[in-house]
């Protein structure tokens, strides 16, 4: 059965893949759930959820989970122990997943009509969409279900004025914030949310969340393993691997950085690959592949107590992450960027 996209697109949105809103299946963090579901049932629902995790991992699909669970069940005594399960066949699920639904209001990086393309943070008149949403009467009565998708996205101002809707939070109103690094969120929001920690998918989960997104997982036991190692328990990580070159690409780095030699043509082959104007998610593979195997390395050399080799290794880090976001900010020449950063591992890798 071809997947037939209904939900607005986002800045992240992957060809073929549900986003979370049109996404059915809910895989892993039962136990997350069940604590949700049991509180709403009590009446004790908290007025802010903080869904904190790795990126990919499903926060987002919990959180429309969530949303469908309370509008479907609006008198919370009467509410199942355990979240409903959405059918895609009902108009409550499409309406939903269309971000038509009154109750609910999706906050992400909105587009920029200028350029057509996203902005890169979440922004303050989209936060200002909050105060209109919560002046309008609720339909039925029952609860409104705001989601800021992710709040590590949002802005200075943003942020504050977020933070002003949270000190004050209307009646059966729930704001639910998707963070992938709470650390990064002003200590003031974090303090008016219950966190809810979501841990990484285990390699079964992992493999059912690829079938339920039609994205096959390879054959072969040692290539499942291997797959759910790179992927970390994300199954965006994953969907991007299997379907988008990442393992590939992740190979090639590794057999660039193995050789006696540096190999220039096919250090020049690789940056053809994942430097190309629409290879922005390839570009996005090879710069994490290279981050993490500097950052895997800092980590090894330091707890070797090769104290020098890991501050080298941890600058060039620092170093990456600058270089990439210059890169992309100013919309340099992606093809040099691959080269240079091929070139600056190779070095300091064999040091």
């Amino acid at each position: 059965m071809m997947f037939e996209r209904i939900a607005p697109e986002q800045h992240d949105t992957l060809d073929g893949v549900p986003e979370p809103s049109e996404n059915p299946f809910l895989v892993g963090h039962e136990e997350a759930a069940g604590v949700i579901a049991a509180a709403y049932r009590a009446g004790k629902l908290p007025h802010a959820l903080l869904v904190a995790g790795p990126q990919g991992i499903g926060k987002a699909t919990l959180a429309f989970h969530l949303a469908y669970h309370l509008l479907k069940n609006p008198v919370h005594q009467n509410a199942p122990a355990t979240f409903t399960t959405p059918d895609p066949a009902s108009p409550l699920f499409r309406q939903i997943a269309m971000g038509a639904h009154p109750a609910i209001l999706h906050l992400t990086r909105p587009l920029n009509d200028k350029t057509k393309s996203f902005k890169t943070v979440l922004t303050v008149d989209e936060i200002r969409k909050v105060n209109r949403f919560l002046s309008m009467t609720s339909h039925d009565g029952g609860y409104r279900v705001v989601i800021v998708d992710p709040a590590d996205d949002m802005n200075t101002n943003a942020a504050n004025a977020l933070l002003k809707n949270l000190e004050e939070p209307p009646a059966k109103t729930i704001f639910i914030l998707i963070t992938h690094s709470p650390g990064s969120l002003l200590p003031t929001i974090r303090s008016r949310c219950q966190i809810i920690r979501l841990s990484p998918l285990d390699p079964r989960s992992l493999m059912q969340a690829l079938d339920n997104a039609d994205s096959p997982a390879p054959e072969g036991a040692e290539a499942r393993a291997a797959l759910a190692e790179r992927a970390g328990g994300s199954a965006r990580n994953a969907i991007i691997l299997t379907q988008y070159g990442g393992l590939e690409i992740a190979e090639a780095i590794d057999g660039l950085l193995a050789a006696p030699r540096l190999d220039v043509a096919a250090a020049y082959k690789l940056a053809e690959v994942v430097g190309g104007r629409d290879q922005a998610i390839q570009f996005d593979i090879f710069n994490r592949h290279v981050l993490d195997l500097l950052s895997n390395g800092a980590s090894a050399a330091a707890l070797a107590a090769e104290l020098s080799r890991a501050k080298i290794l941890s600058d060039t880090w620092q170093e990456a992450m600058k270089t990439i976001s210059e890169t992309e900010t100013y919309n340099l020449d992606r093809k040099q960027h691959v080269l240079t950063m091929i070139d600056r591992l190779y070095a300091v890798m064999r040091m």
